[in-house]
């Protein structure tokens, strides 16, 4: 129970949820994120394990062990039945006033954490998820339901890139805000900065990842699906499906495939999720090598000097290529080497997240710079459509001291918040030059596919996707399934946060995370989570690939 309790808190302090069963069950990967982990754990957490302590000295000292174990066995059988019986139904009044609530963190208030996990193991089994019938998944009832018109003619900017290789670059824990920002004069990243000037920038776009944080990510990009409700989509059922995916998708139009990432091909089993979604070939620690360690594998100057080297030899066959480029450096703990240290931070920014944040994410524009260079001079920059987006949130909501929230809120101008830690960059690069350069449309990664895929020219055809093309497309609805309540959604002004009902939730507006009055309806809610519904309903009912299943 104790360790239960522990989970929650440390599981809370950064995922902002609350942890259930199906999240303790990946509790063997904290050994691969040791660092990390640490760095969550506040000393008077340690208090949980006072009870563990008393019962080791009751071990150690039988003869005060045994005084109690005297005691207990002359408890009247009665009492212990009248005690068990009161504490059911305590613990059942606990539990049911609160179940009807659509936000878990407040059931998990009022039930209290141990009947919180309790109800969901009971829940879980009681309330079997009913999938929606295939014939009613098409993608006129996704556009139906986002409230949207179906495009009739044909999208403008199709084919502008045709025959162009696809690059996709995911940057590690990268937030919106670190875009134009400055400390005490220092712009922590110019060669980002610079890039929004000269190619398309997409402001208002916001992280679909859920608890398997960048591996999410990878899942969702590739295929404008959404991840599962209560576990990674690498551990989900998904990956024993024949999944449609952009992988797939260009390989049927003449692409090569390959995924670039410093870290272990098994973490995450990302080795399923490759072979789910298609690509041909990965470059994982075993390519990269362990010299120059920063995080969980070689460092980002390693990683895009020795992808940049690959890609332009890819570059030189007869087809055109989708790589996909993730970056590690900048991740949880933000532990930079101190040699890596590109900018000095100011004396109140030492020590605390914020600041090993920013000089980590400083270091990791400096390398992505490098790799532009790198691009540029062996001319992949002017044949390729070139794509950068954030994976996920850097600074949780939850996981911050008090003089670090006022550090943020100087460092913004503005209280940070809910909006801030979801919003991620979406900047892409066109040779063409026809593109805007800033487009307002509200997006996701969730919507990226369709996205590149019409500037490739590439017709969907009958694959199914729940995101939009954000070229054509001004409007949109975006759920939002982690790292806040269940039930969160976005639309084209706000980030809706439901309480015990859809009537008492709060609206932040996304332009500067003020909470606002009214903004969304009932009907959006709804339509927010049959987005989800729609998207589970349709992965789980594909076709077996029975040699991607676990042995």
């Amino acid at each position: 129970m104790t360790l239960i309790y522990f989970a929650v808190i440390m599981y809370y302090k950064y995922y902002g949820v609350i942890a259930t069963y199906h999240s303790l069950q990946q509790a063997k990967k904290v050994a691969h994120v040791g660092e990390s982990t640490l760095s969550l754990l506040t000393p008077y957490y340690l208090f949980l394990f006072v009870d563990i302590a008393l019962f080791l000295v009751l071990i150690i000292l039988p003869k005060y062990g045994s005084i109690w174990k005297d005691r207990a066995s002359r408890m009247s059988r009665k009492v212990l039945t009248c005690t068990i019986s009161a504490s059911i139904v305590l613990c059942v009044l606990n539990i049911w006033p609160a179940h009807a609530s659509l936000n878990e963190i407040n059931k998990a208030k009022s039930m209290g954490i141990l009947n919180y996990e309790v109800y969901k193991v009971v829940a879980d089994r009681v309330e079997k998820e009913v999938l929606i019938a295939p014939d009613d998944i098409s993608q006129e009832a996704i556009h139906e339901t986002k409230g949207i018109p179906t495009l009739q003619e044909e999208a403008k900017f199709y084919g502008i890139n045709k025959g162009m290789n696809l690059i996709l670059v995911q940057m590690e824990s990268f937030q919106n805000f670190l875009i134009d920002l400055q400390m005490d004069g220092q712009e922590i990243t110019p060669h980002l900065n610079q890039l929004i000037k000269n190619n398309t920038y997409f402001p208002y776009f916001y992280t679909n990842a859920g608890q398997g944080t960048t591996s999410d990510a990878e899942f969702v990009v590739n295929t404008s699906f959404y991840v599962p409700k209560d576990e990674p989509a690498t551990s989900s059922q998904y990956m024993n499906k024949q999944l449609p995916s952009l992988p797939h998708l260009l390989k049927e139009n003449g692409y090569d495939t390959a995924t670039f990432h410093t870290n272990s091909v098994e973490f995450w089993n990302r080795n399923r999720l490759y072979r789910a979604i298609g690509f041909e070939r990965y470059y994982d620690q075993v390519f990269f090598g362990e010299d120059d360690p920063i995080a969980f594998g070689a460092s980002d100057e390693i990683l895009y000097a020795k992808t940049s080297a690959e890609l332009s030899m890819l570059d030189k066959q007869d087809q055109p290529f989708y790589a996909m480029v993730i970056s590690m450096s900048a991740h949880h703990p933000y532990h930079l080497p101190e040699e890596k240290a590109k900018m000095k931070l100011p004396e109140r920014f030492r020590d605390t997240l914020i600041g090993d944040y920013i000089q980590a994410q400083n270091y990791a524009d400096v390398a992505l710079g490098q790799f532009l260079d790198e691009l540029i001079e062996s001319g992949l920059w002017d044949n390729s459509v070139v794509v950068f987006y954030g994976d996920h949130q850097g600074i949780p909501m939850t996981g911050l001291t008090g003089n670090e929230k006022e550090l943020m809120n100087s460092l913004l101008g503005h209280n940070y918040g809910y909006t801030d830690m979801m919003n991620i960059p979406f900047i892409v690069h066109s040779p063409s030059g026809q593109l805007p350069s800033v487009i307002n449309t509200i997006g996701g990664q969730i919507d990226i596919l369709p996205t590149v895929a019409n500037l490739l020219g590439i017709p969907l055809g009958d694959q199914l996707v729940l995101g939009e093309d954000l070229f054509n497309q001004v409007r949109n609805l975006i759920p939002l399934r982690h790292f806040l309540p269940d039930g969160s959604f976005i639309n084209d002004k706000i980030l809706y946060m439901p309480g015990n009902q859809y009537t008492d939730g709060v609206h932040y507006e996304l332009s500067n995370n003020r909470i606002v009055e009214g903004g969304s309806t009932a009907s959006q809610f709804l339509d927010a989570q049959r987005l989800l519904d729609l998207s589970n309903s349709y992965l789980l009912q594909l076709p077996d690939d029975y040699s991607n299943q676990e042995k």
